[in-house]
């Protein structure tokens, strides 16, 4: 018996006859597709599943993901689904150019964590080179997943956790949406740590020591650094109330002050040390002879992995940002030109200026908010402090309040705003206490970095299998706010059990590794931490394989009589 797959049939999603599974009964195959003598072979239980239209259908990949925008409004959405912050955004409220993608980025990438990163990869023992190499082939691996993943939100105008409800199912949905939620609401107690760290560094050199002060044991930081981390707390909440507008404002006048003070970083560093310094002409640490002779390939996987989940947030949730997109042309074209390049060249400043200090000061210096605290003068001072304060807030206020706020709504729209998600998150932020996370660069990149990338990168996998894969690029925007148990998205009591066994299945090889980092487990067999060395790998891949395997029974197929 013969099957022709319906993805062979070219079916856009404004018109396709069969758009939901009230009209999937009546029509008959024949009367569709103009082809006698077929029946549909339809498992009962997946019935609800969307024709799948052609992905290319000659256009090629290129033309696919340049294909235009296909916003509309939901007929009849449920309210425990739907508000103003979920509905999709149509093309005559889209205000991201290129210019605006690019800028979004300049001001995610322009940041003390990823000057931190830098100093990281040295510490591990790469040459300044090698640690460049290492991020500019991180970043143009998630830059990947960051393109694709973009594209569903610019098409259709809707938020991430609405696209997760096609995939994981309309209750589901808040499995992955809260699993992002948790990881921003981290990220975002340490950048506000760090903004809190610049305001107090800075304030305490132009008072000559004075807020110094003893250690709080319930804390672990004094009353005076808690005080500057709430000062910069309240400053994001501010930003936050104004929502999404205020946000893309001050990406956009940011970046290229932010770009003007790295080069004027760059600049001092060198003019004060006559050159770089020693850093960028000492020798590996890997290279015969060295401390880690022969090490190098098992520091260079972690240090990737470490780098493609330094971003793997956004891989996810970068549809909050791409629906307002005006085009595909905008969202891919400014991720390209925003990410990889201007990542590659901070974390040259990092390692630059760090490689400066030894000359300037007889030590190296990779934390930039103690380096900055060091320069003499009001007006540098002041002039760092505005900087890093600004770096701080373009990055944490896009990539680490819109994710949670966006997954708070999508748990309870009728509780829930973009306001309230926000400072609820701002809420959490504090509670995490995250100055304990980054105490060490073993700490940050092994446990921090590479364990919440174990967590995302499997949702990663299953999100573009189930898009690219099995729904070429195809929606259903009424489906996705119906709580309707003949809704394509309902599955089994609005689980898709097939997403959540995959997502299973790309985590649970990265759970040994991850308790032995965090000291929870003394040793595991070697497999296992080779596993998590690569973490986000091993999960997208094994998730993605497995979400396709499952689900490749329930496809809507065509067959002859």
């Amino acid at each position: 018996m013969a099957c022709i797959s319906v993805q062979a049939m070219r079916l856009t999603p404004s018109c396709s006859p069969l758009r939901n599974r009230r009209t999937l009964d009546p029509i008959k195959p024949q009367a569709i597709f103009g082809i006698k003598d077929l029946k549909l072979r339809i498992p009962l239980e997946r019935r609800r599943l969307r024709v799948r239209a052609s992905s290319d259908g000659g256009d090629g990949l290129l033309a696919g993901l340049l294909e235009p925008i296909e916003p509309q409004q939901p007929r009849d959405p449920d309210s425990g689904l739907y508000n103003a912050d979920f509905a999709p955004t149509m093309a005559g409220d889209r205000m991201f150019t290129v210019w605006d993608m690019a800028c979004l980025w300049i001001g995610l990438v322009v940041g003390v964590p990823t000057y931190y990163m830098a100093g990281s990869l040295v510490e591990m023992g790469m040459s300044w080179w090698q640690g460049i190499l290492t991020v500019l082939i991180g970043n143009l691996v998630v830059l990947v997943p960051m393109v694709l993943s973009g594209h569903a939100g610019t098409k259709f105008g809707v938020p991430f956790p609405v696209l997760a409800r096609s995939v994981f199912g309309i209750r589901g949905a808040n499995v992955p949406s809260l699993l992002r939620a948790l990881v921003a609401c981290g990220w975002f107690g340490i950048h506000t740590w760090i903004g809190g760290q610049a305001i107090f560094q800075l304030l305490n050199t132009l008072l000559r020591g004075a807020l110094v002060g003893p250690v709080l044991p319930s804390l672990g930081i004094s009353a005076a650094e808690f005080g500057c981390f709430l000062i910069f707390w309240l400053l994001q909440v501010g930003i936050i109330w104004n929502g999404i507008e205020s946000i893309r404002e001050l990406e956009k006048v940011s970046a290229p002050i932010l770009i003007i003070l790295s080069t004027s970083l760059l600049a001092w560093a060198y003019v004060q040390a006559g050159g770089f310094g020693p850093m960028l002409t000492l020798p590996s640490q890997f290279i015969s002879g060295g401390l880690k002779a022969g090490q190098f390939w098992q520091t260079f996987f972690p240090a990737l992995t470490a780098n493609v989940g330094f971003w793997a947030t956004l891989s996810l949730n970068i549809p909050d940002f791409t629906r307002y997109s005006k085009s595909q042309a905008d969202q891919l074209t400014g991720q390209a030109i925003g990410l990889p390049l201007f990542m590659a060249a901070f974390t040259f400043v990092g390692l630059a200026v760090t490689s400066a200090t030894v000359v300037i000061f007889g030590q190296a210096i990779s934390d930039p908010i103690q380096l900055l605290a060091r320069i003499d003068g009001f007006g540098p001072i002041l002039l760092s402090l505005v900087g890093v304060i600004l770096a701080t807030l373009t990055t944490n206020i896009a990539a680490n309040v819109v994710a949670p706020a966006n997954a708070l709504v999508n748990l309870s729209p009728r509780l829930f705003s973009f306001r309230r998600g926000g400072l609820l998150t701002a809420l959490l932020g504090i509670m995490l206490q995250p100055w304990r996370l980054i105490q060490s660069s073993q700490g940050f990149i092994f446990t921090w970095l590479i364990g919440y990338s174990a967590l995302l990168g499997p949702v990663g996998g299953i999100m573009l299998v189930d898009y690219f894969g099995l729904r070429a690029r195809s929606l259903d925007i009424d489906a996705l706010f119906s709580r309707s148990e003949q809704g394509l998205y309902w599955y089994t009591n609005g689980y898709n059990v097939a997403a959540l066994v995959a997502l299973a299945a790309g985590v649970l090889p990265n759970v040994p590794g991850f308790l032995v980092s965090t000291g929870m487990l003394k040793d595991c067999p070697p497999i296992f931490t080779a596993i998590y060395s690569n973490a986000w790998f091993v999960g997208f891949i094994v998730a993605g394989f497995v979400y396709r395997t499952l689900s490749k029974s329930s496809q809507l197929q065509v067959a002859d009589a």
